[in-house]
């Protein structure tokens, strides 16, 4: 059993390996800045923060298998959250904006989307991040349930992840957006 845990935990690093190698390669395609690339890939590293909080809080132990596998699926919300938010900061600069009010248009813009994809992720996964179990046909409501316990740490992994890393989308990036613009101002400055 300990030799197939740790066959798990190299698979699902070198998935998550994987997988952000790809993501890093897309998005700099996509919006040709490495700048805008690490910022969303960091964003991703620190939603990992939110999931070891949100499972010390429930008092849950730290799964490879299935908080890893909660870790990857996490990655995917965090990376589309933060892809629409900077998308909608280069279009507004486009135009004419500067980055302090491009930021502030974007999180205007943007909030409504990216709170839903929040609320209704974590409001779907809460059922199983508290555990319970539905029996439709008996009309019983049953908590800490032994089918359950297979899926409260995913479910726990992506909703506290999803919660922190929302607030670093809509606080963190919009601002590390306006620094970076700011930094590149002044080096464009020095070199010219």
């Amino acid at each position: 059993e300990d030799q197939d845990q740790r066959e798990a935990e190299k698979f699902l690093m070198k998935a998550f390996g994987a997988a952000m190698f790809l993501m890093v390669i897309i998005l700099v395609t996509q919006f040709n800045s490495f700048y805008q690339a690490f910022l969303i890939v960091s964003a991703v590293m620190f939603s990992t923060i939110g999931v070891l909080l949100g499972l010390m809080l429930m008092e849950q132990p730290f799964s490879i298998v299935m908080s890893g596998i909660g870790v990857i699926s996490l990655a995917g919300i965090v990376v589309n959250n933060n892809i629409v938010l900077i998308d909608t900061y280069n279009l507004i600069k486009k135009k004419g904006a500067h980055a302090f009010e491009a930021a502030v248009l974007t999180c205007s813009q943007r909030i409504r989307p990216v709170l839903l994809t929040t609320f209704t992720t974590i409001l779907g996964l809460l059922p199983m991040t508290l555990g319970m179990n539905f029996d439709l046909i008996n009309r019983h409501i049953q908590i800490g349930g032994p089918s359950t316990q297979w899926w409260t740490q995913l479910a726990s992994a992506i909703t506290f992840g999803l919660a922190f890393a929302t607030l670093l989308t809509l606080v963190m990036t919009p601002c590390m957006l306006v620094l970076g613009d700011k930094v590149g101002s002044k080096l464009k400055a020095l070199t010219a």
